[in-house]
């Protein structure tokens, strides 16, 4: 059953799409770039919402994993040991995009002892931002382990969002969203990699491996914008690039068709007929998974 844990959705990380409909607004943020006369400058809320849009939940690649029949592996998750090395705001803010993948990955395996410890994993580390406090753990934590209400677990997440997404923009501290954010989705490209290798004639891990191209090219342009004013973003932005060069070999082509109405069980829907082709070779996906790795162990260590 889909048990699981959307407070990684709170985190809006990691994440993994089919194609969607929402179209960041570019010309915006570049605008947005064009106006950072000063170091305290920020993304607009509606610039980043954009942004964000094209980032779903983490838990769809755990559930696309499941799906696929792959077996609950611990071994590709990071440890929840690991979080005594994470002394400052930069490594906490990475990791608390790591361990928030994590956790929606062991949460919808119904590896519930597990859930538990990354999320007090999590807690630590959201504390330690002095964010903890839009979090009621107690409430996430039973909803995570002994229900499965999840319009309840929707609610209260992006209820979360909206709370940490101001707090830190009134705080100028915004860097840390972005940092959160690449920290959940290079573990999520990491995991997927990591099976995907194990299970080669898988064509559906390959095109999700494929998509993340998109994706890469707007968190790379989060980085662009707060590396101008934090050296670590700065780093990171560099340690990614090499990653956004690999993802240039996939080529990605779309094919327009008009949208229709079909009606189901009297209710009138709009169907999408847009397609898009993946092209990716297992080359590709064996550099993208060492270069993923060379990235997450600077992470996690």
């Amino acid at each position: 059953m889909k048990r699981f844990l959307l407070f990684c959705s709170t985190l809006s990380i990691a994440l993994w799409s089919c194609e969607s409909s929402n179209q960041m607004n570019e010309q915006s943020f570049l605008d947005s770039l064009n106006n950072a006369e000063a170091p305290s400058a920020v993304i607009s809320d509606e610039v980043l919402e954009s942004i964000l849009q094209q980032i779903p939940s983490p838990l769809e690649i755990s559930v696309l994993l499941k799906q696929s029949g792959t077996n609950y592996d611990k071994n590709v998750l990071n440890a929840t040991s690991n979080i005594s090395r994470y002394n400052d705001n930069f490594k906490k803010a990475l990791n608390l995009g790591v361990y928030a993948t994590d956790l929606g990955y062991t949460n919808i395996y119904e590896q519930n002892q597990d859930a538990i410890f990354y999320l007090n994993a999590i807690k630590e580390l959201a504390d330690g931002l002095s964010i903890g406090q839009f979090f009621n753990f107690g409430t996430i934590k039973r909803l995570a382990t002994n229900s499965r209400n999840l319009d309840s677990l929707l609610l209260i997440t992006t209820q979360n969002m909206n709370n940490i997404n101001a707090f830190l923009q009134e705080n100028q501290r915004s860097n840390l969203s972005v940092l959160i954010l690449t920290g959940g989705w290079i573990e999520a490209l990491h995991v997927i990699n990591q099976v995907t290798i194990k299970n080669p004639d898988n064509e559906e891990l390959q095109e999700r491996i494929g998509e993340q191209k998109i994706i890469l090219e707007n968190i790379m342009l989060l980085l662009t914008f707060y590396s101008e004013t934090s050296p670590n973003v700065k780093d990171m932005h560099g340690r990614m690039t090499k990653l956004q060069q690999a993802f240039e070999n996939i080529k990605i082509t779309s094919t327009y068709a008009e949208s229709t109405l079909e009606e189901v069980n009297g209710i009138v829907t709009i169907t999408n007929k847009s397609t898009s082709s993946i092209d990716i070779t297992d080359d590709n996906i064996k550099e993208i998974a060492t270069i993923t790795s060379d990235i997450r162990n600077f992470i996690i260590q």
